[in-house]
């Protein structure tokens, strides 16, 4: 099975993720920022990783800390979880409306980070989480993840729409990169032979 734990703690944040990436979509979060377990639930649910997050942030500051330490966290279970990437597809993509919204998720687990983000928000706030902290959860998954992400949102006028429709892009790219190829179940997806 690929699965992985990683804890983080720092004077911040204390942080637990679990991954399994062979799971069914089930998810146990619980962050302290309500918007935040929401998309992190969207997240495993499409993806079919079963997640669980524990985390214990500085929320008395604000959001910031807590959703960025996340999302290394979750990204550095992957690359755990993932070991040697024998067997996997590789490369996801999804085009995902969600009412108003349409985002485009394009994504290559290649080890090489890299965020291209053309998401723009028309509110600063979806009720009292902070909609920047949408990408700086992304940047810090790409890079510690090792995952080059390529996120569009191509229409939306509803910041909470355009929001999990990034994350339910994101979750089914991921879901696809994430399989193991039949034809090629013994060999890592690259001409180098290693990624």
């Amino acid at each position: 099975m690929r699965q992985a734990k990683i804890t983080r703690n720092t004077s911040e944040t204390s942080i637990s993720v679990d991954v399994n990436l062979d799971g069914t979509g089930v998810y146990d979060v619980e962050t302290g920022v309500g918007f935040f377990d929401h998309m992190l639930e969207q997240l495993a649910r499409h993806s079919l990783m079963d997640i669980t997050v524990r985390a214990k942030g500085d929320l008395h500051i604000d959001d910031h800390h807590t959703v960025e330490d996340t999302g290394i966290a979750l990204g550095q279970a992957m690359v755990q979880a993932l070991g040697d990437k024998r067997g996997i597809v590789r490369y996801g993509a999804c085009l995902l409306p969600m009412d108003d919204a349409l985002v485009r998720a394009a994504l290559d687990l290649s080890g090489r980070p890299y965020l291209v983000w053309n998401v723009d928000m028309p509110s600063a706030k979806i009720g009292t989480f902070d909609t920047e902290l949408v990408r700086e959860f992304f940047q810090a998954l790409s890079t510690h993840g090792g995952i080059t992400l390529h996120v569009d949102a191509l229409h939306g006028i509803n910041s909470h729409h355009i929001a999990e429709a990034t994350f339910k892009a994101v979750a089914r790219a991921l879901h696809d990169a994430l399989e193991n190829d039949p034809r090629k179940a013994d060999a890592v997806p690259s001409t180098k032979g290693t990624l």
